[in-house]
């Protein structure tokens, strides 16, 4: 009992619990990807390279029941031959990158929000104001007292209005 009770709570953690809709969200993220390279990347490419599709790209490692050549990749696994697709691995590698580049501009633009929300900058110029002041020192005591002060609680000097902070 005292391992599901330990289980539960591991389970119940909130970073565990962003973890796995992160991990749920980045296989929806990566079959639209996957959807991408495959629908609408690859067959531009494949006419820019002479109707070549790269899904089938393959390398024929050992003939089938029936000998080779084999026009597409399902026509060779049909055959039962061993092939090295290396057409579906590039397109893998094209997959792999544009997620990479989503996460970085989607990254990049979360952390530029985080950073306005922290310290608002000046619209105009994107540098921060200075900010303000609310306590000076004694010019008599060096004692740390309020700007608006008009006299020091500790050594009771009258301070002038020009007493800078």
């Amino acid at each position: 009992m005292k391992i599901l009770r330990e289980f539960k709570e591991f389970s119940m953690r909130g970073n565990v619990v962003d973890m796995a809709v992160g991990i749920i969200i980045g296989a929806a993220f990566g079959a639209i990807t996957n959807s991408l390279v495959t629908d609408i990347l690859s067959p531009p490419l494949g006419l820019i390279t002479g109707n070549v599709d790269l899904n089938n790209l393959f390398v024929v490692l050992r003939e089938g029941a029936t000998a080779a050549p084999y026009k597409t990749l399902a026509e060779a696994k049909a055959a039962g031959a061993v092939t090295l697709n290396y057409g579906a691995f590039i397109n893998r590698i094209i997959s792999f990158f544009l997620v990479a580049l989503a996460m970085f501009f989607l990254i990049r633009y979360i952390n530029k929000l985080k950073a306005a929300l922290e310290s608002p900058a000046d619209e105009t110029t994107g540098v921060e104001p200075p900010p303000v002041p609310t306590t000076k020192q004694c010019p008599h005591c060096l004692s740390t007292i309020p700007i608006k002060a008009s006299k020091c609680p500790y050594c009771t000097s009258e301070l002038e209005k020009d007493d800078k902070p």
